[in-house]
């Protein structure tokens, strides 16, 4: 896998782990909330952020299912679930070629696995964003953004200033 890649899918890993972190850190209640116009919730969109399905897909040892998040301990619960899910998405970035086949009700679906790998980075930039702004919707800054872009990653990995 080239390095840029790989940055990336470790980056994803990071920053998945510091929205589950903020949002463990705030009252149960605050799972519930959601934005204007909308149904789902912050419980229900950071459940939809782990992945689970992609990493299946990609590697087939088994779509482990998850449950939305009611209280802390279960946020707690889904984060490690989810470090999991990025770290088997790391590991099949590995191996990009190719195409997926699944079921959707009774249509089959053939994807490639390129596009897999791609929509699971832009996955886990697109949720932690409506999450912000769903806090942010309500007078809360629970997830700050810029402290998750890469900027702060290569400061965490020792490659910043």
């Amino acid at each position: 896998m080239d390095v840029v890649t790989d940055r990336l899918f470790r980056h994803l890993a990071w920053a998945n782990n510091y929205v589950f972190d903020r949002i463990a850190e705030q009252p149960d209640s605050s799972l519930k909330l959601a934005a204007p116009n909308d149904t789902w919730t912050v419980a229900e969109i950071l459940e939809h952020l782990t992945a689970s399905r992609y990493a299946d897909l990609l590697d087939g040892t088994g779509d482990i299912p998850t449950q939305v998040p009611s209280n802390k301990a279960e946020v707690l619960a889904l984060k490690e679930l989810s470090h999991g899910f990025d770290l088997r998405l790391r590991e099949s970035a590995k191996n990009p070629v190719g195409f997926v086949e699944f079921q959707r009700g009774e249509r089959t679906i053939r994807r490639n696995r390129e596009t897999i790998l791609t929509q699971s980075i832009h996955n886990a930039t697109e949720h932690p964003a409506q999450i912000a702004g769903i806090f942010a919707n309500h007078g809360l800054k629970v997830i700050d953004l810029d402290e998750i872009d890469m900027w702060q990653f290569a400061n965490y990995e020792g490659l910043g200033d």
